[in-house]
């Protein structure tokens, strides 16, 4: 069974960090670009970023960019999500996703597996 779990959300300062874990299951994470994706109340998900294994290469949303990292730990199967400087803007579902596409980071037609999300909310 293909399963991406995310977990490590919660609630953060303004400024605070976080970061959040996404644990893959029945595939090897370092085979496809990995995306992870994030959807606030009242908004559509949009792409904050999408890793391409094949060149290591990351795309990053113009609104994250400087502030959120992300990494893997093939080992595990897991990728990261290091967020900095945290705002309220950011304050939404995140959810880490297989076969991102990295010209088009809120492109979904093609995502395979979707993980369940986890919360995060920046707020004092």
């Amino acid at each position: 069974q293909l399963q991406l779990v995310e977990s490590g959300g919660g609630l953060v300062q303004p400024g605070g960090s976080l970061r959040l874990s996404c644990a893959a299951s029945g595939f090897t994470l370092d085979y496809y670009t990995i995306g992870w994706f994030r959807q606030a109340p009242g908004k559509e998900r949009e792409g904050v970023l999408c890793f391409s294994s094949s060149d290591g290469s990351t795309k990053y949303a113009d609104s994250v960019k400087g502030r959120f990292t992300i990494s893997r730990d093939n080992a595990k199967n897991t990728v990261y999500l290091q967020m900095n400087s945290l705002k309220p803007e950011d304050t939404a579902v995140y959810y880490c996703a297989r076969d991102c596409t990295p010209e088009r980071l809120s492109e979904v037609r093609y995502i395979e597996v979707w993980g369940l999300g986890t919360l995060v909310t920046v707020s004092s």
